[in-house]
C-alpha cells in the first residue's frame, strides 16, 4: 500500500496551497497536497489569470478600434467571443500543467479527492478510487472561497452569472447588467463593455471601488461613464427574474425611486462565500467568523496542528496575500521564526480600463486613525511616456505622514499601475520616508517618473505639472 503518512499535508491547491507545498518540500518536509478539482484552484483556472486573459484580448481589441490615434489604419475589425473565451481557458490549462509539474520537481504527492478533517492530524480524502486517510502532525487549509449568490435570485449560468459563468459564457451579452463594483464585478464589466455590450452597474455603496481611496473612485466612475457605462451608486437590485429571452431588475436609485429594466444577462459579484462547509471544522472545534477560519499572525488556528491560509481566512482576499501567508505558516511549522505580515503592506489590484493600484491607507482612513498627513496627486497627463502611449488618463496619489515622513499609502489609476505599484509596496515595506523617495532616481521616460513626482507632490515641489 502507499505511504500516506506526512510531515504536512496541505488541503487544496490555489496560490496559497500549491505554493505551501512547494515551500514546505524546499524545507524537507515530506509534503501531500489535495485537491478536489483542478491544480491551482480557483485562481489559476477561473479567477486572476483567465480574467487577465480576456481583458488582455479585450485590450487589443480596443486599440485596434482606435488604431487611428495612433496614424494606423485597420479595417473590417471584429471579434470572436468563442475564441477569445478558447484562448483564456488555454492560459488556464497551461498554468494548471505548470502547478502539476512542480508538484512532480519538488516530490510533492498529489491526492485528487474531496477532503475532510476527522481528527487532529488525519484527513479523509474521497476520490474516484476510494476512500483513503492521511496522516499528518500539521495540516494547512486552503480550501478558499466561492461566488456569493443573491439570495433571491440564485445564478443559473444561463442569465443570471457568477465569475465562473462569466469567464465561459454561452453567448455574448448585448446588454449587462453588473451587479457590484468590487474587482471582480468592475472588471467584467471593463470586458463586456470593451467588448461591445451595453454595460449598467449597480453597487450599494456611496461609490464605485468603496475599499479605494475616494479620489480613485471618482475618476473611476467619471471614465467610465466617458466609456458610455451606465452607473448606479448608492443602489441596489431589489429583484431579478430570469426570462427565456433575459433578465428584468428592479433597481432602487440612490433617491429612493425604483426602476424596472430588461437586460440580456445579469453578472452578480457582491462578494465571497469561504469553503468552510463539510471539511470537519465544528467536529474539530476549529473557531470561525462569518464562515471564515480565525488564525493568529502566524496562520494557527486554535486547534494545534490545523493551519488556515488564503480566502478562508480574513481579508483581504487575494492570491498574493494567500502565497505570502502560505509561506509565513510553512516556515512557522518548520521552526523558521518568520515575520508576520503587516497587512497595510499588502497591495491591491484591479485590472479595468484604467487599472488601479493601492497599498496602504486611504487619506480618508490616515485621517481616521489621527495622522497629520501630507498628500499631493501627479497626474498622467504630465508624464511624457503617457502622453506618447496615449494612455495621459490617470493620476498617482500619495499619503506621508507629516511628522515622521513615513509613506501611509499610495493610490494610483491609470494605464499599467498594476506594474507600478510594487514599488510603493517595497518602500512601505522597507519603512522608507519621503527623502528616500525623492533622492531616488527614476528613469526617463516611464510612466514610474508619475511615482516620483507623486511624491513630490506631497511636499510642495512636483516638477511637471
Amino acid at each position: 500500500m502507499a505511504d500516506t503518512n506526512y510531515d504536512l499535508i496541505v488541503l487544496g491547491s490555489g496560490p496559497g496551497g500549491y505554493v505551501a507545498a512547494i515551500r514546505a518540500a524546499q524545507l524537507g518536509l515530506k509534503t501531500a497536497i489535495v485537491e478536489r478539482e483542478n491544480l491551482g484552484g480557483i485562481c489559476l483556472n477561473w479567477g486572476c489569470i483567465p480574467t487577465k486573459a480576456l481583458l488582455r484580448s479585450a485590450e487589443i481589441y480596443h486599440y485596434m478600434q482606435h488604431a487611428g490615434d495612433y496614424g494606423l489604419i485597420a479595417q473590417q475589425i471584429s471579434a470572436d467571443i468563442d475564441a477569445v473565451v478558447k484562448r483564456s481557458r488555454g492560459v488556464a490549462k497551461q498554468l494548471s500543467q505548470g502547478v502539476a509539474f512542480l508538484m512532480k520537481k519538488h516530490k510533492i504527492t498529489v491526492h485528487m479527492g474531496t477532503g475532510k478533517l476527522t481528527a487532529p492530524g488525519k484527513l479523509e480524502v474521497k476520490g474516484e478510487k476510494g476512500t483513503e486517510t492521511l496522516t499528518a502532525k500539521n495540516i494547512i487549509v486552503a480550501t478558499g472561497a466561492r461566488a456569493r449568490d443573491l439570495p433571491f435570485a440564485p445564478a443559473d449560468g444561463k442569465r443570471i452569472w457568477t465569475y465562473r459563468h462569466a469567464l465561459v459564457p454561452p453567448e455574448m451579452p448585448k446588454k449587462l447588467l453588473v451587479i457590484g463594483s468590487g474587482a471582480i464585478g468592475i472588471e467584467f464589466a471593463s470586458f463586456y463593455k470593451d467588448m461591445g455590450a451595453e454595460v449598467t452597474v449597480v453597487e450599494m455603496l456611496d461609490r464605485l471601488v468603496p475599499v479605494e481611496d475616494a479620489d480613485v473612485s471618482a475618476f473611476l466612475e467619471k471614465a467610465l461613464k466617458k466609456q458610455g457605462m451606465t452607473i448606479h451608486t448608492g443602489a441596489g437590485v431589489e429583484e431579478l427574474k430570469a426570462t427565456a429571452t433575459g433578465v428584468t431588475a428592479k433597481i432602487k436609485t440612490k433617491d429612493g425611486k425604483t426602476e424596472s429594466a430588461e437586460f440580456s444577462h445579469a453578472i452578480v459579484a457582491i462578494g465571497i462565500v469561504p469553503n468552510t462547509e463539510n471539511i470537519g471544522l465544528e467536529a474539530l472545534g476549529v473557531k470561525t467568523t462569518k464562515g471564515h477560519i480565525d488564525t493568529d499572525a502566524m496562520c494557527r488556528t486554535n486547534v494545534p496542528g490545523i493551519w488556515a491560509i488564503g480566502d478562508v481566512t480574513a481579508p483581504p482576499w487575494l492570491a498574493h496575500k494567500a502565497m505570502h501567508e502560505s509561506v509565513i505558516a510553512v516556515e512557522a511549522i518548520a521552526g523558521n521564526h518568520p515575520h508576520a505580515m503587516d497587512p497595510r503592506n499588502i497591495p491591491g489590484c484591479t485590472y479595468c480600463r484604467p487599472q488601479i493600484a493601492s497599498v496602504g491607507l486611504t487619506e480618508a482612513k490616515a485621517k481616521e486613525l489621527g495622522y497629520e498627513v501630507k498628500a499631493g496627486t501627479f497626474p498622467f497627463i504630465g508624464n511624457g511616456k503617457a502622453i506618447a502611449l496615449g494612455e495621459a488618463e490617470g493620476f498617482t496619489k500619495t499619503i506621508f505622514d507629516a511628522n515622521t515622513g513615513e509613506l501611509l499609502g499610495a493610490h494610483m489609476i491609470g494605464a499599467e499601475v498594476t506594474e507600478l505599484i510594487q514599488g510603493y509596496t517595497i518602500g512601505k515595506t522597507a519603512e522608507l520616508v519621503e527623502d528616500d523617495f525623492i533622492g531616488t532616481v527614476f528613469p526617463h521616460p516611464t510612466l514610474s517618473e508619475t511615482m516620483h513626482e507623486g511624491v513630490l507632490a506631497a511636499f510642495g515641489r512636483p516638477l511637471h505639472i
